[in-house]
């Protein structure tokens, strides 16, 4: 036995022993002289990949927390929107009631006047909207247009249709003064019946547009400076990205600002 412990094998295998029993045990294998330079050089080109691994998992998993209520109410109908898409084509017919050549920009129409088909779909439009209840129902849906679309998408009262009822609205309007009187939307009712500004053949713009023109005079008849803040608001924001927006989503804000209109003039209570 005793040979055997002075072998040099025998005295390498106990020195091994010893070793291991005071040190930590090593995480790798020892490997052979010019492997360990071969695996820190591919660990080298690995370090891009690594990094943009890192990056991208930290975006997606990062928090973001809103700065206000208001964003945020406004951020997850925005966020429904993007997920429930509907076809839009209550926003951009430009006929009413299946008139022939009716519509804003038909040589037809006649704003104002007691023979064309303005005066025919006015006459329709007043009939309809002649309850109370349904005021109130329209002036609903246009004030949460996401939630009213993702509820019933076949019910969606035409913009075009929408335009005539504010039209008549301002009209009736300048008589009692829910119109905003001198500087309020006696002078939008002028553009509209113009019927270039809002009539653009790109229909975002259209939109824009008019988004622009009645916030812009929403003051005159606004009833509290809260509402007057949400007008701005809506107007500012959609305003400050519309070059990222869909066309649905400034569809919904012009919806919206519509019905805001409509809702601070009396509409449900007076009519047209």
């Amino acid at each position: 036995n005793q040979r055997k412990l002075r072998s040099p094998r025998v005295r390498t295998t106990c020195q091994n022993l010893q070793l291991i029993h005071y040190t930590t045990p090593p995480l790798f294998t020892p490997l052979r002289r010019g492997t360990s330079q071969i695996m820190i050089g591919g660990i080298k080109e690995l370090l891009p990949f690594l990094s943009l691994l890192i990056l991208v998992l930290g975006k997606t998993f990062a928090f973001h927390f809103p700065s206000s209520q208001l964003t945020t109410s406004r951020q997850i109908c925005r966020h429904r929107l993007q997920m429930t898409y509907y076809p839009s084509p209550t926003e951009t017919e430009k006929e009413i009631y299946n008139i022939p050549n009716s519509g804003w920009k038909s040589k037809q129409w006649n704003w104002g006047s007691a023979r064309g088909t303005g005066h025919d779909a006015a006459m329709i439009c007043r009939r309809r909207w002649d309850s109370r209840e349904e005021r109130q129902k329209l002036v609903q849906s246009l004030l949460d247009p996401v939630e009213f679309k993702a509820s019933y998408p076949d019910s969606e009262v035409p913009f075009e249709e929408v335009k005539l009822i504010l039209g008549l609205a301002w009209q009736r309007g300048r008589w009692d003064g829910s119109d905003g009187g001198p500087g309020g939307y006696g002078e939008v009712l002028s553009i509209m019946a113009d019927a270039r500004r809002y009539e653009d053949e790109d229909e975002m713009i259209s939109a824009l547009n008019f988004i622009e023109d009645v916030s812009k005079r929403f003051a005159t008849i606004s009833r509290n400076a809260e509402e007057l803040k949400r007008m701005k608001c809506i107007a500012t924001e959609i305003q400050g990205r519309h070059h990222h927006a869909g066309k649905e989503e400034v569809f919904m804000d012009r919806r919206e600002v519509a019905g805001m209109v409509l809702d601070a003039m009396g509409f449900v209570d007076n009519g047209l």
